[in-house]
């Protein structure tokens, strides 16, 4: 009896952190900035308290029942990292757009395999963060610190989002595509400034090493709230309908994806299968690169090309209907 009470109390612990993690969408990390950390551990205690509902399940114990109805509560966020059930798996027909966002990582991993791969992607638009003009092809770009566009249609106009001196950047260009313009908005938030050897530190599971790591992120996600708030202003003032994409440096159902996401359908939920895990550099996936469309603008594919390692981050392509 007394390993079921702690069985149980465990299971308890996780499932009250779970639903914490909802709570992103409400709670701003200037505010309680811990609480976004979270985000990031809600894979492996989604897995977690999997297991534990199995384990009651092989007890045969009626609380099995609360607990795998438990996860059904959960089938919306598990979707936004691993989608089983794309809404658009029947659906034929001829786009109208072809959008491609890629964190290139400055040109690291070579600059003629990246311009070669998007090339041989053909999209209509392009989005690109972590740039570097000084080795880039500068012809018919819009640039903006850290991030530029290319596009095939007319841009009717284009503006700064964030103007400050953080590291992050956003801009925002209104498209003309085939008669029909639409507002392409590209992210790139504040990054982390974290490299491999903090989490090789952090497996000896020194109080130190993880403070240090945790030093790093809390004031990231503070800068964020800011950024969020300037991107959202442009989406919500928009006369047009929207894409939104790029590099968030966050994971699903954080702060930031849920308010920049707000008002938005994540493509990769109604046309995307299997993992969206678009950073490979560390041991763990992420999933940080994103688009979010209008909901007059219909996703008909979405993939993450995991096939490729032209930077730290996969490419993301989507295909689109302009309703």
């Amino acid at each position: 009896m007394k390993s079921n009470q702690i069985l149980l109390f465990i299971h308890i612990v996780v499932a009250v952190l779970l639903l914490c993690t909802l709570g992103n969408a409400w709670i701003p990390p200037n505010f309680l900035g811990n609480l976004n950390l979270l985000s990031l551990g809600f894979p492996y205690l989604m897995f977690t308290y999997i297991i534990l509902t199995l384990i009651w399940i092989f007890k045969k114990q009626k609380i099995a029942i609360a607990f795998a109805l438990g996860i059904l509560f959960f089938y919306n966020p598990i979707r936004r990292w691993v989608n089983f059930s794309p809404k658009t798996e029947n659906v034929k027909t001829i786009r109208d757009i072809k959008v491609l966002t890629f964190n290139v990582k400055y040109g690291d991993y070579g600059w003629d395999k990246i311009k070669d791969y998007i090339h041989k992607q053909d999209p209509d638009i392009i989005l690109v963060q972590e740039k570097d003009t000084n080795r880039a092809i500068r012809q018919d770009l819009v640039k903006y610190p850290s991030v530029i566009l290319k596009t095939k249609h007319k841009i009717v106009r284009q503006a700064e989002v964030i103007d400050d001196n953080s590291r992050g950047s956003s801009f925002f260009a209104d498209v003309d595509i085939n008669g029909k313009i639409v507002r392409i908005v590209n992210v790139y938030l504040e990054p982390f400034r974290l490299n491999k050897s903090m989490f090789t530190k952090l497996e000896s599971f020194g109080i130190g090493n993880v403070s240090t790591l945790l030093s790093h992120m809390v004031p990231t996600f503070q800068a964020h709230e800011d950024q969020v708030k300037k991107i959202r202003k442009v989406i919500d003032l928009s006369p047009y309908p929207v894409i939104l994409a790029g590099d968030f440096n966050s994971v699903p159902n954080s702060y930031e994806y849920y308010n920049l996401g707000k008002d938005l359908q994540d493509a990769f939920l109604v046309a995307g299968k299997g993992s969206a895990s678009s950073f490979h550099d560390y041991k763990v996936p992420l999933r940080i690169d994103y688009i979010f469309t209008s909901k007059s603008i219909i996703p008909l594919s979405y993939k993450v090309d995991q096939s490729v390692e032209l930077s730290d981050h996969y490419p993301v392509i989507a295909e689109f209907l302009l309703n």
